[in-house]
């Protein structure tokens, strides 16, 4: 291992045993990778916050400063971004005699209406769009009335400040999009229907999400993360976490055996729990310290 990397190791372990010191220092939550000359900081991300929030762990800005690389789920450019809305709207608007509002459970449609109202969301325009891409929308109107947007998410912020570091991604714009519409209509219909149940029957639950991922408080994490998708539809929870976590794994193994510091940034529901990435990384042999 390399004097720069042996140093900094040290100065990344100092920092992240700080930062688990106690409750008043709680932090979103890291892990470090190493082995005997590469290290990887993995950081669990929400990619849509309110501005003004102090998120930032030290040990990821520590990090920042030192890696050779940065990695996203996505290109974090203004051309991936037309892209990936582009094919977003491609793959995900009905064709012309089909009606979202009739696809559903009557149940479920009027929810669905009560939600578009709620948030300020055109029920024409829900009405146009398969389940995935309507479940993304009524998520944006979320994000809206909590003063949240993407300019202030996690990786909109680090891409614009670590510029020194080559970025990298793990999928393209048109690789995510497929991921997201391959699903069958009952698939996306019973997603799209346990999403609607939680806004109105839990309105507040991106506002505890947020709080649970500022206070790295994993159960809760898994709890208001990961747990939702996995009951209501198992088969789209392999397709969008597991099934991704085992490929970026495969990546990141193959970036292990070269050397120096890569950061990771991912959604932080792709980092808990046995299936995760930390997880599965830790089961191939490397040392994994974190939550």
């Amino acid at each position: 291992m390399s004097r720069r990397v042996r140093g900094l190791a040290g100065a990344l372990a100092g920092l992240l045993a700080l930062a688990w010191a106690g409750a008043a220092l709680a932090l979103p939550p890291v892990w470090i990778v190493r082995d005997k000359d590469s290290e990887i900081v993995l950081f669990g991300s929400i990619h849509v916050l309110p501005p003004g929030l102090d998120w930032q762990p030290p040990v990821l800005a520590q990090a920042l400063k030192h890696a050779d690389d940065l990695w996203f789920e996505l290109p974090i450019d203004g051309q991936s971004q037309v892209e990936t809305a582009n094919l977003a709207i491609q793959a995900g608007s009905l064709p012309p005699a089909q009606s979202l509002f009739r696809m559903l459970p009557a149940a479920d449609s009027a929810l669905m209406a009560k939600v578009a109202q709620d948030y300020g969301i055109s029920p024409v325009l829900l009405d146009r769009l398969r389940p995935w891409l309507a479940e993304i929308t009524v998520s944006a109107g979320v994000y809206r009335r909590a003063g949240a947007d993407a300019g202030s998410g996690v990786e909109q912020t680090l891409a614009a400040t670590a510029t020194q570091a080559e970025h990298k991604a793990f999928e393209t714009p048109a690789e995510q999009i497929a991921i997201l519409a391959q699903g069958s209509d009952a698939e996306q219909v019973a997603s799209l229907g346990e999403t609607l149940h939680e806004l109105v029957d839990t309105p507040d639950e991106y506002k505890t999400l947020v709080a649970a991922w500022m206070a790295g408080d994993m159960k809760a994490l898994d709890r208001e993360a990961v747990a939702p998708l996995r009951a209501a539809s198992p088969a789209l929870f392999k397709r969008l976490v597991t099934d991704r976590n085992i490929r970026w794994t495969r990546v990141l193994d193959e970036r292990m055996k070269g050397h120096g510091l890569t950061v990771v940034v991912v959604g932080v529901g792709h980092l808990i729990g046995p299936g995760g990435v930390p997880a599965r990384l830790r089961a191939l042999g490397y040392s994994v310290v974190g939550p």
